[in-house]
């Protein structure tokens, strides 16, 4: 099994449409990108943190590619648009690759200038090293107990 790390706005719909893909076998949604290893919902939607919402995949490669899976990201959100999808704004919003080895770094690049060309320059995607990822459930859990 390999490893993806995406952000393409609200995490809640790229997992549940990553989800129905052949080859992908666990989904967990979270944050990845930010200053500090552990956060919570309201922290990143204060802004304050630099993490982006992302959707964690395990996949077979054997089955999908890395590389289909950044074609359907490409096709499931809007890569034009900085810090926003649809009617959700802020930085955690953003669109953005985060790789996991020099193989995913260098097929993102390209899959990005694929999609750079096609879409006339206007591709805003990051592509990034991962960095502080941590999932969502136990932190939204943790903030709920708080309250």
């Amino acid at each position: 099994m390999e490893i993806a790390v995406l952000a393409c706005g609200c995490f809640w719909g790229p997992e549940i449409k990553f989800s129905r893909l052949d080859g992908i076998y666990k989904t967990e949604v979270g944050y990845c990108g930010g200053n500090t290893s552990k956060t919570s919902y309201q922290e990143v939607c204060e802004g304050n943190t630099n993490h982006a919402e992302v959707v964690k995949l395990e996949f077979d490669p054997k089955i999908i590619t890395y590389e289909k899976i950044l074609d359907y990201f490409f096709e499931i959100h809007d890569p034009t648009t900085l810090n926003s999808q649809g009617l959700d704004f802020g930085t955690q919003y953003r669109s953005e690759i985060f790789y996991i080895n020099d193989e995913q770094k260098n097929i993102a690049k390209r899959i990005i200038e694929k999609y750079n060309k096609k879409l006339s320059g206007k591709v805003v995607t990051e592509l990034s090293q991962i960095k502080n990822y941590c999932t969502a459930e136990e932190y939204h859990q943790k903030y709920l107990e708080k309250r």
